[in-house]
């Protein structure tokens, strides 16, 4: 054998987003750019603000001696010292620098967490539809992930959390703004989940973790708010990225924030960072520490995508899709006219229109639509999503 079969495995039910944007990138070189809708793959199409290219300018200029040279594991102190001091004043809780490590984004970040909790064998609950990676970073570390439905409107179903806990459950992963629904889930939610968490880990004799992964934290609308996992749970990590805020999912770079109240901070913590370079990363890229590091507080306007959603929801509305309006993120998960939402995206696929299908992301019969495109691809989708519609419906 060649490869291993695990990877065999892998490459079998490998990610539906990436086989999408391959398509969208055969489709393109047939039909013409601009001829694709191509909603497959959360890319931001929206400039990073104004402020980034400057303060990268200043960095490169001010550069000398061993800019790029290796800084401890964790990152560099005076960078995450200006994210404690950010974090703290956004959710209300004291950090400091050692409570903070930077990462090679939030998927290196969910990483490292898991190889420090995980011991062969132990479970992960996450709600579903979830991010699809999420199974493959869990068996990374020699786990199983453990998924649990949602209710009609994506919302937590606490009861099926609840009963999904078992024995070897060491933690819970949430991520609100969720991807691939937008939905946000609500402090009372989060609140009794907590509850829950609190109990179930005095009846295990450990803690049961709560990761929230919160790239999209910043990309709310309607004046939705999304509350703090650190205060409201002591056994909780944040992990997040500058990906999608700053428009930089190129550069890799993020951060986890591990909670002050957590069992046995100094272990965890120093766990945490041996996994950073053990599992290859060694240390987050050092240019962009520097350059996050005087951006705390930035953001893309998320207006800019609420206009978007507002015109694709129109659009899905006006043909007669079902779809729950999200309250962040940048992504529609409307429901598949044909219970078979494989079936239906290749319908779309016919009309040079590109989504994913809901089953990768554990909810069969709807499909995800990335908004983040441009508005001409947005007005350009009606009739590609109408045919196809009208297909289904034959």
């Amino acid at each position: 054998m060649v490869i291993s079969t695990k990877m065999l495995e892998y490459m079998e039910r490998s990610s539906w987003i990436r086989k999408m944007f391959e398509e969208g990138a055969r489709l393109k070189a047939i039909h013409g750019a601009d001829k694709v809708c191509d909603f497959s793959l959360g890319n931001p199409n929206v400039y990073p603000p104004d402020k980034l290219h400057e303060e990268l300018v200043n960095i490169a200029m001010e550069s000398t001696g061993p800019s790029h040279a290796y800084m401890p594991n964790a990152g560099y102190p005076e960078v995450r010292e200006r994210i404690a001091e950010y974090v703290s004043k956004e959710q209300d809780i004291n950090l400091t620098e050692n409570h903070i490590i930077m990462t090679c984004g939030a998927a290196g970040g969910i990483n490292i967490v898991l190889k420090a909790i995980l011991n062969p064998g132990d479970e992960v609950v996450t709600p579903a539809p979830f991010f699809v990676e999420y199974g493959f970073y869990v068996e990374n570390h020699g786990g199983i992930l453990k998924t649990v439905p949602t209710n009609q409107d994506f919302s937590l179903n606490l009861e099926a959390v609840e009963k999904a806990i078992s024995e070897r459950t060491k933690a819970v992963i949430l991520n609100s703004p969720n991807n691939p629904t937008g939905q946000v889930y609500d402090d009372e939610s989060l609140r009794e989940l907590a509850k829950i968490l609190n109990a179930k880990s005095s009846e295990l004799n450990h803690p049961v973790y709560l990761i929230a992964d919160e790239p999209y934290r910043k990309i709310v609308y309607d004046g939705v708010r999304v509350p703090s996992i650190l205060n409201i749970y002591p056994h909780s990590f944040v992990v997040t990225s500058f990906s999608k805020d700053l428009c930089l999912p190129g550069e890799r770079i993020g951060y986890v924030v591990v909670n002050p109240e957590i069992y046995d901070l100094e272990k965890v913590t120093n766990a945490l960072i041996l996994a950073n370079r053990i599992l290859g990363f060694v240390n987050a890229p050092a240019m962009m520490q520097k350059l996050v590091a005087r951006l705390q507080g930035v953001s893309v306007d998320p207006e800019v995508y609420k206009n978007k959603r507002d015109k694709l929801l129109k659009i899905l509305s006006d043909i007669g899709y079902e779809c729950t309006t999200p309250r962040g993120a940048f992504y529609l998960f409307p429901k598949s006219p044909v219970p078979d939402d494989v079936k239906f995206v290749r319908l779309l696929q016919e009309e040079l229109v590109l989504v994913v299908p809901g089953s990768g992301f554990g909810g069969p019969g709807h499909f995800r639509v990335a908004y983040c495109v441009d508005d001409d691809t947005i007005a350009r989708s009606y009739d590609g999503f109408l045919k196809a519609y009208k297909k289904a419906k034959v």
